[in-house]
């Protein structure tokens, strides 16, 4: 890549961070990467799948495997605070996980082979919708225009702060958590303030759910039997004076290294739940939200992403350790083989979803490079294409 390649992909970048676009609302976003897609000459470009999904292929018009490299169209509903000249333009949003940072290295990743398709099988490029809700890999796979590019192998990359610029780290197994969120509604009756004998109020059955919701999941060591419950929101009642309340809730997220683990959890959660509110006689309501399932790399996959690092000279740690947040990638991996690194934002890089974070544009040469050297390491380089645009 030269540096006026760079430049150019940078102010790209810079222009998708101005107009953020939260999970499900990526139309905007979604048709200007379709539109440089096609301007690039992708053989054939589908939009719209599992909502504002975009997918462009690269063929060589010879059999042979598929490779997908997939990234995310979404940004987050928080206030950006960098004070950055290309900063948000979009009250209360924000590229603020570096989203726009993926979707500018996958794009490099377009020229390349706008410029030399694959000698053999086809490159699949997958723009994905609602990563942050969990439910856009999911209705992306699910939609039946998928099933027709449906790659074999499919790689993604998702920058770390607290890692150094442009160093990567591979899981060779589990490379996120499973995690969903869980609310809880306890309904009992109101009354008169001064005579709550007369009704039935939650409070004393959330008070004793909280501490034991939380003893289900300590956390500690990320190994299979790892549990951690985090509870992120409580109310009961209205913020009245004069009544007493008749109904309350408890928003409780659960967290696993496995998804055998987070069924157990779920279980676990749902019997306490109900062993403290039926008794006091209250009516319970659960339901859940946000669920992202485990996210476990392909040993194939991980020795393709480990392989391409090491050619590009990439300083690489391979480590068993997954990372606690989640990621809806793993939905991939139950059609391909799949594998997610972590690419280093710098070791005191503001933090994903702070109002201060950014996107270092450093790391586009470098993803580009890594996702390159996998695609040809597969598929071959073919002939340069002189009416590729630049």
């Amino acid at each position: 890549m030269t540096p006026d390649d760079l430049a150019r992909l940078t102010a790209l970048r810079h222009t998708l961070h101005r107009a953020p676009e939260i999970s499900g609302a990526e139309a905007h976003t979604a048709a200007m990467v379709a539109g440089l897609l096609r301007d690039m000459g992708a053989d054939r470009v589908l939009t719209g799948l599992g909502g504002h999904g975009v997918v462009a292929v690269f063929d060589s018009g010879v059999a042979g495997p598929s490779v997908g490299i997939r990234c995310e169209l979404d940004a987050l509903p928080i206030p950006e605070e960098t004070g950055l000249t290309y900063a948000s333009e979009t009250p209360g949003h924000g590229h603020l996980c570096g989203h726009d940072g993926h979707m500018v290295i996958v794009l490099a990743v377009a020229e390349t082979l706008a410029a030399r398709r694959p000698a053999r099988g086809r490159a699949i490029l997958i723009f994905q919708p609602a990563e942050e809700t969990g439910k856009g890999a999911m209705a992306l796979r699910a939609d039946p225009r998928f099933a027709e590019v449906a790659p074999d192998t499919v790689l993604s990359l998702h920058n770390l702060p607290g890692l150094p610029l442009g160093a990567v780290e591979l899981c060779a197994r589990a490379a996120n958590c499973a995690s969903r969120g869980m609310a809880i509604r306890l309904f009992g009756k109101t009354s008169h303030a001064a005579a709550p004998q007369d009704g039935l109020s939650p409070a004393a059955v959330m008070a004793a759910l909280m501490p034991r919701l939380a003893a289900l999941g300590p956390g500690g060591a990320l190994d299979d039997g790892f549990a951690l419950t985090t509870l992120t929101h409580a109310r009961l009642g209205e913020p009245t004076f004069g009544v007493a309340p008749g109904e309350g809730a408890l928003w409780v997220t659960l967290r696993t290294v496995t998804d055998a683990r987070m069924a157990a959890l779920v279980s676990e959660a749902e019997a306490l739940v109900r062993a403290h509110a039926q008794p006091a006689g209250l009516r319970v309501e659960i339901a859940y939200d946000d669920v992202f399932e485990a996210c476990t790399n392909h040993p194939a996959a991980v020795d393709l992403l480990a392989e391409a690092c090491r050619a590009g000279n990439v300083p690489l740690h391979l480590t068993e350790q997954p990372q606690k947040f989640s990621e809806d990638f793993g939905q991939f991996g139950k059609g391909a083989e799949a594998a997610m690194l972590w690419l280093g934002a710098g070791s005191n890089h503001p933090q994903l979803h702070n109002p201060d974070y950014d996107f270092p544009d450093a790391l586009i040469p470098v993803g580009a490079g890594i996702f390159e050297r996998a695609l040809r390491a597969v598929l071959g380089t073919g002939p340069v294409n002189s009416q590729a645009a630049p």
